[in-house]
């Protein structure tokens, strides 16, 4: 069989100032046609996946364009025509194929493309023919559309929050897609809408059940597999939202009954699902009223896994104006303090102008003498997803106020507490660690934290829904509408 494997993926947050532009791609990671290392990356699961099973079932595996960029504002047109043009032709010019393995978000917004994987998987389709295979391995947060069921056979989306799953899920999607393209089953796809968006974080009941569940189902009684799509809350387009996507074996009607059954259980459960978050304040006092250390705050409105700049400053200001000390907050994403902390070097004590620089969903910035703890060109921090290190440019390691501050040049969320020991803040040592993310940041810091807190401070990835100015979502969305 001959197999073309491939990728495009980013998150998109439609509410986020800065565009996503070609640069953003190949700063994260874009390799052309037959370039990928070794390794597996975060959305080439499939393509790895599918190099390791080469031999065993005799493939000629070809490979097309990787492209990923960390989740950002609205793609820009020339960068998604582009990109996904490079995609398209890698796959005409390995025509004819048996099977297409796509790693695709199933977010990710264009100017003029409020769905680019319906866009893409359509125009794969038209490439590859009705009787080639065509598989994607999503990330569930994600807006599924009709469009995208319609033109691949089959989806699958991780099922763990955070991401530790993508090998997993890749290796699923390899096997069933074989089974199809060899005739064992015939994929019947459900689609439901649960009409709300709510994050399910894995690491705690009832997502933990929940996910117990979907597996439990599985491989059973002509069921071939079940995706939870959490949703994207922060993507303003018409195919946001939760669902349950569910294929059966031939039996559509099957699949349908428990794609309902699913949506309704997790609907039953939305309010336990939501994550309840604490105003600034609120999770500081909880913080200092807390028997020891560290407690870990999770600045999730200013995330950039989703979306957002990275760069607020509404936490860092009430810390040092409460006079808060042994605390550590990053990755702040601030590339101009970087490159004048790099100039000044280590021990000097400078004044900096920090954060704030994107908008005003990032705040003022903060102007404070800052001693310079710490330099690291390129630094990289463990991913526990993927499998590879995600970078985070120059940084450094600068404190002021009796709080240590992580600077980073090139934007990413915390994932993984390293960030902060390889410049030689020990994290463990703190009373309070500020992270920029949402839940990534757990599988790491979940090891060493004391507690856990959600804060809800303002930001272009605000959890409180209600506050983001929706213009294409179709209502009603709970708990927005």
């Amino acid at each position: 069989m001959r197999v073309f494997t491939g990728t495009l993926a980013t998150e998109t947050n439609t509410f986020a100032p800065m565009p996503t532009g070609l640069s953003a791609f190949k700063e994260r990671g874009y390799y052309p046609a037959g370039t990928h290392p070794e390794h597996m990356s975060m959305f080439a699961g499939p393509l790895f996946v599918a190099r390791q099973r080469a031999a065993q079932y005799g493939w000629t595996v070809i490979e097309g364009m990787v492209a990923a960029a960390n989740p950002g504002g609205l793609v820009t047109r020339a960068a998604y025509e582009t990109l996904r043009d490079e995609l398209l032709a890698d796959l005409q010019a390995a025509m004819p194929v048996d099977i297409v393995l796509l790693g695709l978000h199933g977010a990710m917004v264009a100017d003029g493309y409020d769905d680019c994987e319906g866009d893409l998987l359509a125009r794969v389709r038209a490439i590859a023919g009705s009787r080639a295979v065509v598989g994607a391995e999503l990330d569930p947060h994600a807006h599924v559309s009709a469009l995208m069921v319609q033109s691949a056979d089959v989806l699958i989306a991780f099922k763990e929050y955070p991401h530790i799953d993508v090998r997993e899920r890749a290796e699923e999607l390899v096997t069933l897609c074989r089974a199809k393209a060899t005739g064992e089953i015939c994929f019947a796809p459900a689609l439901v809408d649960c009409e709300m968006v709510v994050p399910i974080h894995t690491t705690r009941d009832p997502g933990r059940a929940l996910v117990q569940r979907m597996q439990s189902l599985e491989g059973r009684d002509g069921i071939l597999s079940v995706s939870m799509i959490q949703g994207f809350a922060t993507g303003d387009v018409p195919d946001m939202g939760s669902k349950v996507l569910v294929y059966a074996d031939g039996d559509q009607a099957k699949a349908q009954r428990l794609a309902r059954e699913l949506a309704d259980e997790v609907i039953g459960l939305r309010d336990q699902l939501m994550v309840r978050y604490l105003d600034v304040d609120t999770a500081l006092d909880r913080a200092l009223a807390a028997d020891g250390g560290p407690i870990v705050l999770a600045d999730r409105s200013d995330n950039p896994g989703s979306g957002a700049s990275g760069d607020s400053t509404f936490i860092l200001r009430r810390l040092l104006e409460r006079g808060i000390t042994d605390a550590a907050l990053g990755p702040l994403w601030d590339p101009i303090a970087v490159r004048i902390a790099f100039d000044a070097g280590v021990g000097a004590r400078i004044a900096l102008r920090i954060g704030g620089k994107t908008g005003p969903l990032s705040g003022d910035p903060v102007d404070a003498e800052c001693t310079i703890r710490a330099l690291i060109p390129d630094m990289m921090q463990a991913s526990q997803a993927g499998g590879t290190p995600s970078p985070m440019g120059d940084c450094a390691l600068v404190s002021t106020g009796g709080v240590d501050i992580v600077l980073n040049a090139v934007r990413t969320q915390a994932l993984d507490y390293g960030l902060f020991a390889q410049l030689g803040c020990d994290p463990t040592a703190k009373k309070i660690i500020v992270v920029k993310s949402a839940q990534h940041f757990h599988a790491s810091f979940a090891k060493v934290a004391r507690e856990i807190i959600y804060v809800g401070a303002p930001g272009s990835a605000d959890p409180n829904y209600a506050n983001l100015p929706y213009k294409k979502i179709r209502q009603p969305k709970w708990p927005i509408s």
